[in-house]
C-alpha cells in the first residue's frame, strides 16, 4: 500500500466562521438545498455530526462522486451540468468524522466506503484547517492522503479533475454566503 499526499490552499473573502459553519457543520442541511441536482441527501448513519459520526452522501442519479470537503452547494447551472456530463454515475460515499473543532476551525474525516474508492483505494483522509486572512476573509488549508491498494498508482490528472469539482462547489457556497450576509453568522 502506498500513500500519496496532496496539500492545497484556497482563499475566500468570507470569514472562516461562516465558511466552516456552512460547508462543514451544516453541510447535511445546506448542500441538498443548494444542489439538489447533484446531491440527493446527506445523512448521519451514526452520531450527530461530531467526532466519531459516520455521514453518507447520496448522489442524484448520474452524478460522479465528489470527494474532499465534500460537499457544498449549487447556484449556477453550468456547475451542475459539468457534474452530470462527467459520466461514471456513483450512488453514495460514506465517511467517518475524525475531528470537528468549531473553535479552531479544523475538520478531519476519512472516506471509508463508496463508489469513489472503487477497488484501487483503501481510504482517503482529509485534514481541513480554516484561518483568518489579513483582509478578513479566510484561508483554507487542505491535506488529502490517498491510500492505494496493491501496485495501483494515482494519476495526478485524475486527482486534478476531482479538485476542480470540489473548488466549484466551494465557490458556490462562497457565493451563497456573499449573497446572504446574515447566513451562518
Amino acid at each position: 500500500m502506498a500513500v500519496t499526499t496532496f496539500i492545497d490552499e484556497y482563499t475566500s473573502p468570507v470569514s472562516p466562521l461562516r465558511i466552516f459553519k456552512a460547508s462543514i457543520v451544516d453541510s447535511h442541511n445546506l448542500i441538498p438545498k443548494l444542489m439538489p441536482q447533484a446531491i440527493k441527501s446527506v445523512e448521519f448513519l451514526q452520531g450527530n455530526g461530531g467526532a466519531g459520526s459516520i455521514k453518507q452522501i447520496n448522489f442524484a442519479e448520474g452524478i460522479r462522486s465528489l470527494t474532499y470537503f465534500s460537499l457544498v452547494a449549487y447556484i449556477e447551472m453550468n456547475i451542475t451540468s459539468s457534474f452530470l456530463s462527467a459520466g461514471g454515475a456513483f450512488k453514495s460515499v460514506k465517511y467517518h468524522i475524525d475531528e470537528l473543532n468549531e473553535d479552531t476551525y479544523t475538520y478531519s474525516y476519512t472516506l471509508i466506503e463508496g463508489d469513489a474508492l472503487v477497488d484501487k483505494l483503501k481510504k482517503i483522509t482529509y485534514d481541513v484547517k480554516l484561518e483568518q486572512s489579513p483582509d478578513g476573509g479566510s484561508i483554507s488549508k487542505v491535506t488529502s492522503k490517498y491510500y492505494t491498494l496493491g501496485d495501483f498508482a494515482l494519476k495526478e490528472e485524475e486527482i486534478k479533475v476531482g479538485k476542480e469539482k470540489v473548488m466549484a462547489i466551494y465557490k458556490v457556497v462562497e457565493a451563497y454566503l456573499l449573497q446572504n450576509p446574515n447566513a451562518y453568522v
